[in-house]
């Protein structure tokens, strides 16, 4: 039998491959990402007065994020589609520097993580923000998109610094 691959999602001879997840038993999982949308103070003042043109953006946001971790293996070539126990993207509004803080959280009982999952909710919801912030103001910048927590399955629990 040959030598596993070093990459879960390439075979020896470089062929890019699904993982067999078959085999793990099924664990608690959750992950949650963290973003932020960075906009002028006159934006952040429309968000918070529900003024801007296309409606209430942090609700939008939230559901485009739901929506999203739901069918992330549509989008992601060698992920797995999950069933997912729970999926909630949370707002934090800040004056000082103008910005959105996002976090993105997941959860699944199964064999293979939710990593992906909040990474795309995260990112769907940054960008919803950005859409509907986009008619007055283009030069929003989303930033800091990255996984600060992971629990479940053989690698355990990791926590950024």
């Amino acid at each position: 039998m040959k030598e596993r691959a070093a990459f879960s999602h390439m075979t020896e001879d470089g062929a890019v491959t699904m993982v067999d997840v078959g085999h793990k038993n099924p664990t608690q999982r959750t992950a949650i990402v963290r973003a932020v949308v960075e906009v002028s103070a006159a934006t952040l003042d429309l968000l918070k007065h529900r003024a801007l043109p296309k409606g209430d953006v942090l609700t939008t946001a939230k559901i485009a994020g739901i929506m999203a971790a739901k069918r992330t293996a549509e989008l992601i070539p060698m992920c797995h589609p999950l069933a997912i126990s729970y999926a909630d993207v949370r707002f934090e509004v800040r004056d000082t520097p103008p910005s959105i803080a996002l976090e993105a959280e997941v959860r699944t009982t199964g064999q293979t993580g939710v990593e992906m999952e909040a990474l795309i909710a995260a990112q769907t919801a940054a960008a919803t923000i950005y859409d509907m912030c986009k008619a007055v103001q283009k030069d929003i910048v989303i930033r800091d998109c990255r996984l600060v927590f992971k629990s479940g399955g053989k690698s355990g629990t990791f926590r950024a610094e």
